[in-house]
């Protein structure tokens, strides 16, 4: 199928929301956008807690000619932790039984960004600096047309042959786009850092060169956030995180805002070197990918989370809900935040949080987070019917009978079959 829009598509492009970082890609981009498409350029800069300043963004597209009304930076940090983050803990998702999904999530805020601002700005096109063989381009894309379906979407990676770093860096030079300090060797001369990233509040992501080999160990240089747990405090350190309706709401018994919440444990985990992965994972287009990341924060969250469930949902539910987080995890990771087969299990999921509530006791130590006590006023965790000491609660001979009822469809089959 053709992937690239008609020439007299293009001419009906008027206004276009580009995604927008300030970054090398998305700086060619937006000339790009402008040359190809004759286009009014729109951007927008989301403050996602990714720990760099994004109000040098403004500057950057000022200096190429985007007018001051159609520069849009937003910090959206608690929105993005209180109805994307949360939500996605509450379901404890997992992708692959490793990724704690931080690249995932972002897009689809991201798109309903977007989206708002073309509708705001009588845009009738979007732009992602997502490439043609990721997982964003489909969680950017899918986002868009869930949102609005009537939404033309430029992939510019999919329509130009600009597909290296070296030809985005050549074309930055014949157009005078100023590249980032990052993209400068010693020597003042153009480079290209080794590796693809992604930050956000949740996580840091790694992809590329050195990376695209599995069997290379990380270099020690590139994690960014969190102490080698090697080197890591000597001495553990103990937090209570405390829930309510299945959300944390508060550390040592003060209460922050999910962000703050977020921040946080991130500062604990960094600290004590927690949060680090190397995986090879299944991407939705097709083929293995390997990324390392950083998720501290959320590596404890998940702990923490579990714990807290583990004494106020009952059995049975619990043990349904585990078996929806393939899925679930699965919907987020290939873009499908906005479907309703994920809202239908969000809205199970969250029913089952309504009395997830209490105290996590953590042991922070050299990259683990260990459980060491958890209390609620909801507990189902009842210690006289579970004591190994004389009880008057349970009587024993009970069990007889069950266990034979458990049984009682093998004994016949037993019998039949001899």
């Amino acid at each position: 199928m053709e992937n690239k829009l008609s020439l007299e598509s293009k001419k009906h492009i008027k206004k276009v929301v580009l995604a927008y970082s300030g970054g090398l890609d998305t700086s060619v981009i937006l000339k790009w956008l402008q040359d190809e498409y004759n286009a009014e350029v729109i951007t927008f800069t989301a403050d996602l807690g990714q720990g760099e300043e994004v109000e040098p963004a403004r500057e950057k597209a000022l200096s190429c000619g985007i007018k001051p009304e159609n520069i849009f930076i937003l910090d959206i940090q608690e929105e993005f932790v209180e109805e994307y983050v949360f939500p996605m803990f509450r379901a404890n998702a997992i992708y692959e039984g490793e990724y704690l999904l931080g690249t995932s999530i972002a897009r689809p805020l991201i798109a309903k960004k977007q989206i708002e601002i073309a509708k705001q700005m009588g845009a009738d096109a979007v732009s992602h600096g997502a490439t043609g063989k990721g997982n964003d381009q489909v969680r950017f894309e899918l986002g868009y047309l869930g949102l609005n379906p009537d939404i033309t979407v430029i992939a510019p990676w999919r329509e130009w042959d600009l597909n290296s770093r070296e030809k985005l860096l050549a074309y930055a030079k014949k157009y005078n786009i100023s590249i980032d300090a990052k993209h400068i060797d010693a020597n003042g001369k153009p480079t290209v850092s080794p590796y693809s990233m992604d930050a956000n509040l949740l996580h840091i992501s790694y992809e590329g060169l050195h990376l695209e080999n599995p069997m290379n160990e990380p270099e020690d240089s590139m994690w960014l956030w969190t102490t080698d747990p090697v080197d890591a405090p000597d001495s553990p350190e103990y937090i209570t995180i405390g829930y309510k309706n299945g959300d944390p709401v508060s550390i040592d018994g003060k209460e922050l805002s999910p962000a703050t919440i977020l921040r946080t444990l991130n500062e604990y985990g960094n600290k004590h070197g927690i949060g680090r992965l190397d995986i090879v994972e299944n991407r939705f287009v097709g083929m293995k990918a390997r990324g390392c990341y950083e998720t501290p924060g959320g590596t404890i969250m998940l702990k923490a989370h579990r714990a807290i469930e583990s004494i106020c949902l009952d059995r049975e539910e619990a043990h349904m809900k585990d078996g929806m987080i393939a899925k679930y995890s699965e919907l987020i990771y290939n873009g499908f935040w906005f479907s309703p087969e994920r809202e239908m299990m969000q809205a199970s999921i969250d029913c089952t949080q309504k009395y997830v509530q209490g105290d996590v006791k953590l042991k922070l130590y050299k990259g683990n987070v260990t459980v060491v006590g958890r209390e609620s006023d909801m507990s189902l965790y009842s210690e006289e019917h579970s004591t190994f000491e004389e009880d008057e609660v349970y009587d024993q001979k009970d069990a007889q009978g069950f266990i034979r009822l458990q049984a009682l469809r093998r004994i016949i089959a037993e019998k039949k079959r001899r």
